[in-house]
């Protein structure tokens, strides 16, 4: 784990001050510097709530990287790679041949998909989570095995792990998971992945991974450090602002690593790469995104709570709730008012996954949604 992400954590109790919005009608104002410095989107409708991107970055300091690499843009991007897969090791703890970059995480999930399970082959999978892997697989010939979420919105890790044959090419969870945003106990995922990476290749996909609020979560690295069979994905994308700009890793042991990357199809860019070494020194802008993004999940949940509306305590950048109706008719509605919400994600047709944005245009949001449920 990030070591000033644990520190930080710890010494601001998750932003408690920021929390206590007085039922979510506290607005907190950007001054001229932090507009400059954190780059806020600029607000405009139809705002755009469905995607969970971070509404601020590049930073200052990641925008001044990129522009100064320009003079670089004419060559290959191979002999620069170098530089970041070496500070993602060392945050990540881990020796450079573990790190594979890819052009943002879903790429990693992709050729992963296609690297573990071809024709005839099967990925294991809760239902609903993020697809791009076994969409991917599939296309390849990969069959799903899917395993609905329990009673508890959970991946049912006991079902999985009952479900794993010689067939079973990789299972897949991704946690915090997406469109969830439920966090799995920490010592149940860490048993499950000790146990059935003995059988399977486990992918563990955490992308909202910085948002978690305990500061002493465990990501599955700790497993890849022991050489075990799993692989890990992480991004740019989310707290770092970077979902444009297409950065994110693999990180898993040489063997696995040195198949993934044969795999690598869209590679880095020499902007991304810049961007990325800026990134991980931006410890005040990642502060920054860490707290707004409490500050404006509270103002959503602080709606719902008003409103009545059952919703899953979230651990990442967006609340999934329900919405009592269909979905898509929802998302229709709120189109009309000017906001755009996450599509359905079957079976729960009737749960909406709405992302952060700016304090504006979640305050614009709960005002549309307070009037279309009035």
């Amino acid at each position: 784990m990030n070591v000033s992400r644990r520190n930080w954590l710890k010494s601001a109790s998750l932003l408690g001050g920021v929390a206590m919005l007085t039922g979510g009608t506290g607005i907190s104002k950007l001054s001229a510097e932090e507009v400059k410095k954190f780059n806020p989107r600029p607000f405009a409708t139809p705002i755009r709530l469905g995607s969970n991107e971070n509404p601020y970055g590049p930073s200052s300091s990641m925008r001044e990287a990129m522009t100064a690499a320009f003079d670089n843009g004419c060559r290959y991007p191979w002999s620069y790679n170098s530089a970041l897969q070496e500070m993602i090791a060392q945050k990540e703890g881990v020796p450079s041949d573990h790190v594979v970059l890819v052009a943002g995480s879903t790429e990693g999930l992709k050729i992963t998909g296609i690297t573990f399970a071809g024709r005839g082959e099967e990925i294991i999978s809760g239902l609903p989570t993020f697809l791009s892997l076994m969409d991917y697989a599939t296309v390849w010939g990969a069959d799903i095995n899917w395993v609905p979420l329990n009673q508890d919105m959970d991946y049912d890790l006991d079902e999985i792990e009952k479900r794993i044959s010689p067939k079973t090419k990789l299972v897949f969870l991704c946690n915090p998971n997406n469109p969830t945003g439920k966090l799995l106990d920490k010592n149940k995922v860490m048993d499950f992945c000790q146990s059935a990476c003995k059988k399977t290749v486990i992918f563990s996909d955490e992308a909202y991974y910085d948002y978690i609020e305990d500061p002493d979560y465990p990501s599955m690295i700790e497993l890849v450090k022991k050489g075990e069979n799993v692989i890990v994905s992480k991004t740019l994308s989310k707290v770092y602002g970077l979902a444009g700009i297409r950065m994110g890793y693999l990180v898993a042991k040489p063997e696995l690593a040195k198949k993934l990357r044969e795999r690598v199809v869209a590679n880095t860019n020499i902007m991304a790469i810049e961007a990325g070494k800026a990134a991980l020194k931006d410890e005040e802008f990642y502060k920054f995104s860490l707290a707004k993004n409490l500050e404006c999940r509270k103002m959503i949940e602080a709606t719902l709570d008003d409103l009545g509306f059952e919703y899953i305590p979230s651990q990442a950048n967006f609340v999934f709730f329900n919405a009592k109706e269909d979905v898509s008719e929802l998302a229709q509605k709120m189109l009309a008012k000017g906001v755009i919400i996450g599509r359905p994600f079957p079976p729960m047709n009737e749960w909406c996954r709405v992302s952060t944005g700016t304090v504006e245009e979640v305050a614009f949001f709960n005002q549309a949604f307070r009037e279309l449920m009035a």
